[in-house]
């Protein structure tokens, strides 16, 4: 695996809110109703409980998180990183500054669903110590099947 080494994380601002969008419509949302629009992720990028990274190679977007905390657990809406910047630890480094966050802000366990079809995202999330917990038919729009994932993070004494 080839390493993105000039790969900056860094939290999104607002001029990062439309091309998150346009990510998310083509990597993520593709075949269903947009629902992560432009204001959608500006909202986000507006809320305390969330956190919108993104990652990227000198001024380009390779690729973005966002992820909502609560007391205890926390969940991962989206990740996406554009094919030329696959398989090259990006996703990775992405899960992993996420995590520590989420550990630094006490929570217990991370939460995610993904498209039932997306078998090269479920590999990634299992390598990354998640594990399946549930199907949901119908969870995208009534057009697809989703799978819950889980993993817990916080060490237990």
């Amino acid at each position: 695996m080839k390493q993105s080494r000039n790969l900056t994380l860094k939290l999104a601002t607002p001029a990062d809110a439309a091309p998150i969008a346009a990510m998310s419509r083509e990597l993520i949302e593709a075949g269903l109703p947009w629902s992560w629009t432009p204001e959608r992720v500006a909202r986000n990028l507006g809320q305390r409980e969330t956190l919108v990274l993104t990652a990227r190679d000198s001024a380009r977007l390779a690729g973005f998180a966002i992820m909502q905390f609560g007391e205890q657990r926390a969940h991962l809406s989206l990740l996406a990183v554009r094919p030329d910047y696959q398989r090259r630890g990006v996703a990775r480094r992405m899960l992993e500054w996420l995590t520590e966050s989420a550990l630094t802000a006490g929570i217990a366990s991370v939460h995610l669903e993904l498209r039932e079809t997306n078998l090269g995202a479920r590999r990634f999330y299992l390598q990354q110590g998640f594990a399946e917990t549930v199907r949901i038919p119908g969870y995208y729009r009534g057009v697809e099947t989703a799978v819950r994932m889980l993993r817990e993070i916080r060490v237990k004494s």
